[in-house]
Parts: structure tokens; C-alpha cells; sequence
């Protein structure tokens, strides 16, 4: 699949093609104590941020410099898009201004601090001390990064309905519609929305709609809408009733019953008839600006994505102290397992505060009664199955091999309900303050289809995805079907699930790929079916407030 950039109607950068819009974060410094490098004054401070690309750091801007301070507030703002499938690592720099050097080199160095962007934007507000080249703490140094997303998120819903309009049909009364213009930057206008004709009506009512704030008056409350009223007619030489301008600051003083009258004026008439009053009134009954969330709101506004691993050891994928085992860790200390923890992870974890997540195996068995176990803690603490960060769960999936016996069969369905318990707790809570995502590493056939579809069907009623990547190469049939892209997944019972939240790829088809191009393809749906869950139960970022 291709894809072309383009522009959205507000001035984010959007590729053309499966991938949405990207979203642009505006990224605010301030720093603390920085080390004083002048000697008959303070450090003239300035940043610069780096992005890392294929190895190299880019630089991607420069604040202005602050005169003699060392706690200076920054007024230039760095602007990066953000992609949530992506690792997107940064360095902000601080160095004393030297008003004869040319090169950055020359300037003295005042420390640095290096994160992801996803540790940002999950933080919202970052605080962290600068380090000197050497590792060592710039003294009592510190920066602090505030993100804010760049875009206006807020919809309008008007209802709007007619009265006495201009009887323009011989034969009836009017087929009437409405159109919405804005008026563009070289003052021509341009459509914006079309209503619903009613037909054979004077006095017709419309259908509520929705469009967003930025298409209807580019964010403008005060800026001028033109509404012109038709008559339709089959033919589409439609009659002009008439039109009038208004703002969205006006109509949204339809409120709380309290509706607005607009005089609908055909210009001509007015010219013709000296009594001329109106050609009908339109009414907006209602005006409501809410705020579509996007998923970048939800993790600004505190969601902490929740991270569960799940790793099948069962007896089909070989003894893994032979090499054709898919768990056989190879003299580079890795495996298809491990790839698949490693590129999922390192993005996800970035999204986890305190980065302790659950690692759990199925379908082995384990000492020391040696009975078969579809859901447990690979670090052998069923209390405490935390690992901390993505490398404690490579080390606890490395340490267990040796001491557990592939067994089987391959049962998805009691890890499901393990994450789904704990899904289901923070359902209780009504906040859009958690989300759950289980990644089930395996090597193909499902022995408990029914049991994972009555699992899966549940789980898409609670804030939860389901990831799955297949190992080696076995027929991924059943995979494909749970991932519910070419129909909707049903129960045993029948019972469609409630949205699709299971995402599968087969890792054969990334062997020879960079691994992040694994984790674009795993994750490219998880931002979607976190808002949409929290659309659907109405629920606002948890920290955020009414705009």
C-alpha cells in the first residue's frame, strides 16, 4: 500500500491510506539550576531537540536563548508528529550560549536528557534531572517537558427545523434543505454540510447531525457561517428560499429549550416587495460542542495501558534445547518469542507508569507435581507474576525454559479470562484511566475454539484488546478467524462481539523485516479500539477538563 501526504482542513500532515491522521504534539520546556558556565554573569541557556534516525541524531529545532538565567521558561515550542506504533526517541539538550561560535560544539555543554515520546505524552508533564556526557548529573539540573496535542477535537450538533418557508412546488408545498458555508481565506464560500431533504413540507424538521468544529468555522466560533435554504427538485435546478448569516457563537445560544430564530431571506423578494418580512424562519432547536477524543487525549488524560503476556508452551513447538524448537535461544540470545516480546514491548511500556507487567505461560507442565497448567506465572510467583519492564520478561521466559515440560493442548481461553478479570475491575471504576492489552505469543492450532470465542466475545464488552502473533509455520487458519477482520466473531451461543479487539499476525511475514516493522503492523489498531471503547461508554479523558 502506498501512501501520499496530504493535508487535513486544520494543517495536520495525514497519509493517504490505511494509516489515519497524524497528530501533532506541541512539546514546552522550562529548566531548573542549570550549571552556571559565565563568569561574570549566568548561563545564557538555550535547547535543542534530536530526534533518532537510523542510528543518528537529527536535529529537529531550538528554543531561543534566555539572558542570564538558569531557571529559563522557554517561549518557542517544538512541534513533532506523533505515532504511536513507533519508537520515537528524543534528546533535549541545553547549552550556554556563546554569541561567537558558529557550531553547536562551541557552545558549552549544561547536560541532556534522553526519552521516548511515548514516555512524554504518557506522562503528560515529565520532570527529569540533565546528565553531562559522562554520565554524571549536571549539578542540580532539570528539565521539564509539558505535551500538549495540536488539534481541535471539538464537534458541533445542531438541530435545526423550519417555519412557514416559501411554497415553491405547483403541484405541493417545498422539498426543503439546508446547505452550510464557510467563508475561505480568499473570502469565496465553500460547503461545509448538506441536510437531509424533508419532502412536502412548510415547516420541516431535520435530523440532528455532527460535524467537526474545525470544518464548520476552522475553530472560529465567531466567524461567519452563510446558510442558504433549497427547494429540491428532481431535475437539480433546486429553488433558492432564501439564506442568512449567523456564528457558532450564536446558534450556541440554543440551550436548555431555549431556541434561536434566524429571518431566511431571498435578496431579490426583499428588493420587489416593500413589505417583504422573510421567506420562513429556521430555527436552531439545538447546539452542542462536545469533544471527539482522540487516543493521544486518553493517554494525556492519564490511560495507562495495561500489559499482559501470554506465551504458549506446549509440545508442538519442540523440545527447546534442540535447535528446530521455536523456544531454542540461539547463540545471539534470541528466538521468535523473544523477537515478538521485544518489539511489542519496548513501544507498549512506555504507556505503564511503573512498567511491572504480568508474564504468563499456558500449556505446559510444571514441577513439582508436573500437572498441566493453561495459565501461569512464568516466574513461578503465582501471588506476584509481575516482571519489571519488557527485559525482566525476557529474562523470567529465558529462566523458566529449563525447569517447565511442553505439554498441551493449547488453551487460549483461560489467559483471556485472567486479563479480563482485571479488565472487568477497572470497568467498575467508570474512568477512562485504564486499558488492558494481552499479547498471546503461539505456535498455531487452538484446542478450545468455542471456550476462546465465548472468551474473546466477553472481553470485547471490557477495556481490552487482544494481540496475537504466530511462531513458526503452521497453519494460522483459526487465527485469522478470531481476529474478526472479514466478519464479525459470534460465540458458541451465537453472541456477536461488541467491537473487534483482536489484532493477529504471523511473524513469518517480518523474518526479514526490521523488527519495527512488527510492532507498526501488531499495534496499528490498538490506538482505534481504545477510543473507541471509551466512546462507546461516554467516557472522557480521566483528567480532563470541560473545555
Amino acid at each position: 500500500m502506498a501512501y501520499t501526504l496530504g493535508l487535513t482542513p486544520d494543517g495536520q500532515s495525514c497519509r493517504v491510506g490505511p494509516q489515519h491522521c497524524v497528530t501533532r504534539v506541541e512539546l514546552s520546556i522550562t529548566a531548573f539550576n542549570l550549571l552556571d558556565r559565565d563568569v561574570a554573569s549566568k548561563s545564557d541557556p538555550f535547547c535543542v531537540l534530536f530526534q533518532e534516525v537510523d542510528g543518528n541524531w537529527v536535529e529537529l529545532g531550538r528554543t531561543e536563548t534566555a539572558v542570564n538565567n538558569l531557571n529559563p521558561v522557554f517561549g518557542v515550542k517544538f512541534h513533532v508528529d506523533y505515532h504511536f506504533e513507533e519508537i520515537q526517541k528524543l534528546r533535549f539538550a541545553m547549552f550556554d550560549e556563546d554569541k561567537c561560535a558558529t557550531q553547536l560544539y562551541e557552545h558549552d555543554f549544561l547536560g541532556e536528557f534522553i526519552c521516548t515520546l511515548g514516555v512524554i505524552v504518557s506522562n503528560k508533564k515529565l520532570h527529569r534531572p540533565l546528565i553531562l556526557a559522562n554520565g554524571k548529573p549536571a549539578g542540580k539540573g532539570s528539565i521539564t517537558i509539558t505535551a500538549q496535542e495540536l488539534s481541535d477535537n471539538r464537534i458541533i450538533t445542531l438541530t435545526l427545523s423550519g417555519r412557514k418557508l416559501d411554497k415553491k412546488d405547483f403541484f405541493g408545498k417545498s422539498d426543503p434543505y439546508l446547505e452550510f458555508h464557510k467563508q475561505g481565506e480568499d473570502g469565496k464560500w465553500m460547503l461545509v454540510h448538506r441536510t437531509e431533504v424533508i419532502k412536502n413540507t412548510l415547516d420541516p424538521v431535520w435530523k440532528p447531525f455532527t460535524v467537526p468544529l474545525i470544518s464548520l468555522c476552522n475553530g472560529d466560533v465567531d466567524r461567519s457561517i452563510k446558510v442558504l435554504c433549497y427547494d429540491y427538485d428532481n431535475d437539480g435546478g433546486h429553488d433558492f428560499i432564501g439564506e442568512f448569516l449567523t456564528t457558532v457563537a450564536k446558534m450556541s445560544e440554543a440551550q436548555n429549550s431555549v431556541e434561536v430564530e434566524f429571518d431566511c431571506i431571498n435578496p431579490k423578494k426583499q428588493k420587489k416587495k416593500k413589505n417583504y418580512k422573510n421567506s420562513g424562519v429556521i430555527i436552531v432547536k439545538s447546539c452542542k460542542i462536545t469533544r471527539d477524543y482522540t487516543f493521544l487525549d486518553y493517554i494525556l488524560g492519564g490511560c495507562q495501558l495495561m500489559f499482559t503476556v501470554g506465551i504458549d508452551f506446549t509440545a508442538s513447538n519442540g523440545n527447546p534445547r534442540e535447535p528446530s524448537s521455536l523456544h531454542y535461544i540461539n547463540p545471539l540470545g534470541s528466538n521468535e518469542y523473544l523477537s515478538a516480546i521485544l518489539a511489542v514491548g519496548q513501544i507498549i511500556q512506555d504507556y505503564d507508569t511503573d512498567k511491572m507487567f504480568p508474564a504468563l505461560g499456558f500449556g505446559a507442565q510444571l514441577p513439582p507435581d508436573w500437572k498441566v497448567s493453561h495459565e501461569f506465572a512464568i516466574n513461578f510467583n503465582p501471588t506476584n507474576p509481575f516482571c519489571s519492564g519488557v527485559e525482566g520478561i525476557a529474562q523470567a521466559y529465558s529462566a523458566c525454559l529449563p525447569h517447565i515440560r511442553f505439554y498441551g493442548p493449547t488453551n487460549f481461553a483461560p489467559i483471556i479470562n485472567h486479563v479480563a478479570r482485571f479488565a472487568a475491575q477497572a470497568l467498575q471504576q467508570e474512568k477512562a484511566a485504564q486499558y488492558f492489552t494481552l499479547l498471546i505469543i503461539t505456535d498455531g492450532v487452538i484446542s478450545d475454539m468455542d471456550e476462546t470465542r465465548d472468551a474473546i466475545v466477553q472481553a470485547s464488552k471490557l477495556p481490552m484488546s487482544i494481540i496475537i502473533i504466530g511462531v513458526g509455520n503452521a497453519d494460522f487458519a483459526a487465527m485469522e478467524f478470531l481476529d474478526g477482520d472479514a466478519s464479525v466473531l459470534r460465540s458458541s451461543e451465537g453472541e456477536e462481539a461488541v467491537r473487534d479487539i483482536v489484532q493477529f499476525v504471523p511473524f513469518r511475514d517480518f523474518r526479514n523485516a526490521p523488527k519495527e516493522t512488527l510492532a507498526k503492523s501488531v499495534l496499528a489498531e490498538l490506538p482505534q479500539q481504545v477510543t473507541q471503547y471509551f466512546k462507546q461508554r461516554n467516557l472522557p479523558p480521566a483528567n480532563s477538563a470541560p473545555k
